[in-house]
C-alpha cells in the first residue's frame, strides 16, 4: 500500500472572533492511498500557513513540503515517516508551524494504519485501559463573577465532574480574579474537580499570589500562568506553588515535553493537533509518568482532535481525563458526523478501526475556503 494523495482542507466560519476559540478555523489533513483507505487529521494552527506547508514543493534538502515527502511512500511507517518528515523541513522547521503541520498528518496515518489493520488507535498506541474516558467541561471566563458561576451549574446539569474557567478578564485584577474562582467553586459544588486557564497573563510573583489564595478553594490546577517561553520562571514557579502547575499546549516534539517535566511542571498538556501528532503525544506521556507526573490532552478545536486525545487516553494507564469543548461552532458540532457524546460525565472512545469518525462533506463544503 502507498500513498497516492494528500489534501490540506481549510475549513473557516465567516466571522471569525478575537478570542480564544480554536473552533472557528481549521486545516483538516485527508491521506489517500491506492488501496482505497484514507486517513484523517487536523492541525489546529494558523491555517493558512500549515496548509501551504503541505502544498510547498520539493526543494532543497531538508526545505520540502510534506504532501511531497508522503507521497509514494508507505503509510503504515508511521514512526518512520514522522522522522522522515522532521528531517525534511529541518531548515523551516524543527518547532513551530513546520511541527504542527506534522501533527496532522501523523494524525492521519495512525488512523489509516487502523483502518488498514482492522484496529481501534488506542489498540496500535498500547492497549485498552478503558472504553471512555471522563470529560471536563472547558469554558472562557464569564464577563462576570456571575456569569463564571452561571458556566459551572451549567456544567453540572450537564453530569461533568470537572470543568475549568480561562481567559477572558483572567489576569488583570487580583480581587476580580479570585472573585471568578469563587464563583466557579460555589457552584460547581463538594467533589467536582475546578481548574483555572491563566492564559500566559501573569509573571511568577502574580501567580504566586492567586495561587495562594485558590488553595484552600481545592483548584485542581493552575494552567499557563506565564509565557510559554518562561521555563525560568516556570521552574520557580513550580517549586512554590501550592496548587499544582499545569502547561504545555503550545509546546511540540518530545524535547520540548522533556524539557517541561524537568523544570518541574506537575501536568504537562499536549494538543495532539499541534504537538507533533499522536507519536509525540504518546511519547510525552510515557516521561510524564516516568517521572511521576501527569499528562492530559489540550484540545479546544474539533471532533478530530477529540477523537485522537480519547484514543490517547484509553491507551494510556493513568489518562482518565480529556477537555470537552463546549463551543458551539459547527467546525466543533458538526464537521465529525459522530462526534463521541457526552454521557453522565464521560466521553466514549471509539470502537471502530482507525479514529472511528467520519467527517460531514456538508461541512466541509459549507465552510471550505
Amino acid at each position: 500500500m502507498k500513498i497516492v494523495s494528500v489534501e490540506a482542507l481549510h475549513l473557516r466560519l465567516p466571522n471569525i472572533e478575537e478570542i480564544a476559540d480554536g473552533t472557528q478555523d481549521v486545516l483538516i489533513i485527508r491521506i489517500h492511498t491506492d488501496a482505497g483507505i484514507t486517513g484523517i487529521g487536523e492541525v489546529s494552527s494558523q491555517s493558512y500557513v500549515c496548509k501551504a506547508i503541505f502544498e510547498a514543493p520539493r526543494s532543497a534538502e531538508r526545505r520540502h513540503g510534506l504532501a511531497n515527502l508522503l507521497v509514494g511512500r508507505d503509510p503504515l511507517d508511521v514512526d518512520g515517516l514522522w522522522h522522515y518528515m522532521y528531517h525534511q523541513t529541518n531548515r523551516y522547521g524543527r518547532r513551530g508551524a513546520a511541527i504542527h503541520a506534522i501533527s496532522g498528518a501523523d494524525i492521519a496515518l495512525w488512523d489509516l494504519r487502523g483502518k488498514a489493520l482492522g484496529k481501534p488507535v488506542y489498540e496500535l498506541l498500547g492497549g485498552a485501559h478503558r472504553t471512555s474516558v471522563r470529560a471536563y467541561a472547558s469554558y472562557l471566563f464569564g464577563n462576570t463573577p456571575e456569569e463564571t458561576g452561571a458556566l459551572a451549574r451549567e456544567a453540572v446539569d450537564l453530569g461533568l465532574t470537572a470543568m475549568k474557567f480561562g481567559w477572558g478578564p483572567f489576569g488583570k485584577n487580583l480581587s476580580t480574579d479570585i472573585a471568578h474562582v469563587e464563583a466557579a467553586r460555589r457552584a460547581a459544588g463538594e467533589g467536582r474537580g475546578v481548574m483555572v486557564d491563566a492564559g500566559c497573563s501573569l509573571t511568577v510573583a502574580s501567580a504566586l499570589e492567586r495561587a495562594r489564595l485558590m488553595a484552600p478553594l481545592g483548584i485542581a490546577w493552575l494552567e499557563e500562568p506565564l509565557s510559554q517561553d518562561d521555563l525560568k520562571g516556570y521552574a520557580e514557579l513550580c517549586g512554590q506553588s501550592p496548587v499544582p502547575i499545569a502547561a504545555g499546549e503550545g509546546e511540540a516534539t518530545r524535547w520540548g515535553f522533556e524539557d517541561l517535566i524537568e523544570r518541574g511542571l506537575h501536568v504537562i498538556q499536549p494538543d495532539v493537533a499541534i504537538c507533533g501528532g499522536l507519536t509525540v503525544a504518546r511519547q510525552a506521556s510515557e516521561m510524564a509518568r516516568a517521572a511521576g507526573r501527569r499528562a492530559v490532552p489540550h484540545c479546544f478545536s474539533t471532533g478530530v482532535n477529540l477523537a485522537a486525545s480519547l484514543h490517547w487516553m484509553a491507551s494510556c494507564a493513568d489518562g482518565d481525563l480529556v477537555e470537552y469543548c463546549l463551543r458551539p461552532s459547527p467546525l466543533m458540532r458538526k464537521l465529525v458526523r459522530n462526534l463521541p457524546p457526552l454521557e453522565s460525565g464521560r466521553v466514549p472512545v471509539p470502537q471502530a478501526p482507525g479514529l472511528g469518525i467520519e467527517l460531514d462533506e456538508d461541512v466541509i463544503a459549507e465552510f471550505r475556503v
